[in-house]
């Protein structure tokens, strides 16, 4: 399945989540992003904007289509669940809520969006 494909690569899902609250320069949206590389960044979001669940401004700033922001609402529930599981894999894990409903879990095993870290280096 293609949307598959396209969500199940590294960071892409943590790009769609950094653009839910609203359009994103490239430099901001690598810094939510954890500094990922020049390059991965531009790939992923070439990769976005063909799927058409991003767009790019004119002023240069990405942002979330309404293609991406359904995308977005069909991950909420996986968010949500995300949040469990990282409550139920750290214990102090009230101690990380702030980090959580921002979208940063802090194991050291989680991307920001609470997704399991991949091994491969897309």
């Amino acid at each position: 399945m293609a949307a598959l494909d396209l969500f199940g690569r590294r960071w892409s899902l943590r790009i769609l989540w950094e653009l839910r609250a609203g359009p994103l320069g490239f430099r901001p949206l690598q810094k939510r992003c954890d500094d990922m590389s020049s390059s991965v960044m531009r790939q992923r979001l070439t990769e976005l904007l063909d799927a058409q669940v991003i767009h790019q401004l004119p002023d240069s700033r990405y942002e979330l289509t309404p293609l991406g922001q359904e995308a977005r609402h069909a991950l909420n529930p996986l968010a949500r669940w995300a949040e469990r599981w990282a409550a139920t894999i750290d214990p102090q894990g009230a101690d990380h809520a702030d980090d959580r409903s921002a979208g940063r879990v802090s194991h050291p095993d989680t991307v920001g969006d609470g997704t399991p870290e991949r091994d491969s280096a897309d």
